[in-house]
């Protein structure tokens, strides 16, 4: 008798990219980043696996043509009224990426309080305590936002690029801008970090985002990291769902 093994179509549309994966259980079997968000697209990524589920979250505005391919997998489109494992204390509707890395996290780390920042696009922090009470956080520029934002509202910056080595001051113009940008959000994490230590030393930090790497290199032991956070938060969404 042949066993037939369906696997969990994982879907995490962003502003310029999507996360596609396929999860056997807990365990993350494949995944690919795209730039094309498509019928094709799914269907060469998903190719011989049998898939029966599917969740599909996305940070920007989905067209009908969109819609229609989520429904063709029957899958779970996240949004402010689909049912979490965690609660929520937020007085607002909260992106799905956000609501995802917080649920990737207490999976990660059960009955622990956890700030996540997902370096993305923007940054974002967010805090959910070890009783998954989920309490907000901040949104702010991600590294190339910060970069692009000095060009395009100046008229004599230029148009500068994140780099690895990091400079405490620069002693040129471009190295000055990667200093401020670098170091400056470098410098706004180190403080959150800090005047939240005031209140409660007994946290962890975690990072997630496509910028992750930067801030585990510059903070070294002091973080998490996880570049599949929002991916396995999507799964538990999806199995809390089944």
């Amino acid at each position: 008798m042949i066993k037939f093994n369906f696997l969990k179509l994982i879907v995490d549309i962003g502003n310029s990219r999507t996360k596609l994966a396929l999860f056997d259980e807990k365990h993350l079997v494949k995944h690919e980043i795209t730039s094309n968000f498509s019928k094709d697209s799914l269907s060469n990524f998903c190719d011989n696996y049998l898939v029966n589920s599917s969740i599909f979250s996305s940070v920007r505005i989905l067209s009908k043509a969109d819609h229609r391919l989520i429904s063709s997998y029957n899958g779970l489109l996240l949004d402010s009224k689909t049912p979490l494992p965690i609660q929520s204390n937020y007085k607002s509707t909260i992106g799905t990426d956000r609501i995802s890395a917080v649920v990737g996290a207490c999976y990660l780390f059960p009955n622990k309080n956890i700030w996540v920042f997902d370096a993305g696009t923007c940054l974002t922090a967010d805090y959910i305590d070890k009783n998954k009470i989920y309490h907000g956080g901040r949104i702010t520029l991600g590294l190339e936002m910060r970069f692009t934002a000095l060009n395009k509202n100046t008229s004599k910056l230029p148009n500068i690029s994140f780099s690895e080595e990091s400079f405490f001051k620069g002693d040129t113009t471009e190295k000055s801008i990667i200093s401020g940008v670098q170091q400056g959000i470098l410098a706004e994490v180190r403080t959150l970090i800090s005047d939240f230590e005031k209140y409660n030393n007994d946290f962890i930090v975690l990072f997630t985002g496509g910028d992750a790497s930067f801030f585990e290199k510059e903070l070294k032991n002091t973080i998490f990291a996880d570049q599949f956070l929002v991916l396995k938060g999507l799964n538990e969404i999806l199995d809390y769902n089944e």
